[in-house]
């Protein structure tokens, strides 16, 4: 039992660093929890449904750091289009008015997009996130990855319902013109992230 109270804090400590970490998640989940109070637990549900393969998939060697390399420009091009479509569609609704709420699936399939096609979550989980895996496995085998993973993936739910929420909040208290003002900022932060991705490649 001591053995597992010290992996689990050290998957808290660790996972920190990925969970919390500024990126085009955190902000897609402010500008969509604008709309959605669950918008937070539905991105979660889309960013598991890529994060849980790809643990398992590194904990059984199927992927490994040989192979990425040959995937990471393709990757590293798409997030920037998708992160600037994304951008695109909620600056146009922002600005024109023409919706206050997402799509039904909208926060989900963000959810996917921005974490499969985000290099920088890929790299976490090949250098830092690839020790937790190993460790995981060290002590319960196969079983250590599906630990591990129920050991970090609560932090992705809890951090990404709160953000959305208190960006629901705010979207109460906030005028036409500050929502607008509000929408644009955040955008622009997501438009900085997919610049920031087409460098990586050049």
């Amino acid at each position: 039992m001591q053995e597992f109270f010290a992996f689990f804090a050290t998957v808290i400590v660790v996972s920190v660093s990925g969970v919390m970490a500024p990126g085009p998640l955190f902000a897609a989940t402010i500008s969509s929890g604008l709309k959605q109070r669950l918008a937070g637990f539905k991105i979660a549900i889309g960013h598991t449904a890529i994060e849980l393969p790809l643990v398992v998939m590194i904990g059984l060697g199927v992927l490994s750091l040989e192979s990425f390399p040959q995937f990471r420009i393709i990757i590293t091009a798409l997030g920037a289009v998708s992160i600037f479509g994304f951008a695109a569609l909620q600056l146009r609704s922002a600005l024109r008015e023409v919706a206050t709420k997402d799509s039904k699936h909208g926060p989900l399939l963000t959810g996917i997009l921005l974490t499969g096609l985000n290099p920088f979550f890929l790299v976490w989980w090949f250098t830092i996130g690839i020790k937790l895996i190993s460790d995981a496995m060290v002590l319960w085998s196969f079983w250590g990855i599906l630990v591990m993973f129920a050991l970090h993936i609560w932090m992705d739910y809890a951090w990404l319902m709160f953000v959305s929420a208190s960006s629901a909040k705010s979207a109460k208290i906030l005028s036409g013109k500050s929502y607008k003002i509000f929408m644009i900022g955040i955008n622009v932060v997501l438009v900085y992230f997919g610049i920031t991705f087409l460098l990586e490649i050049f």
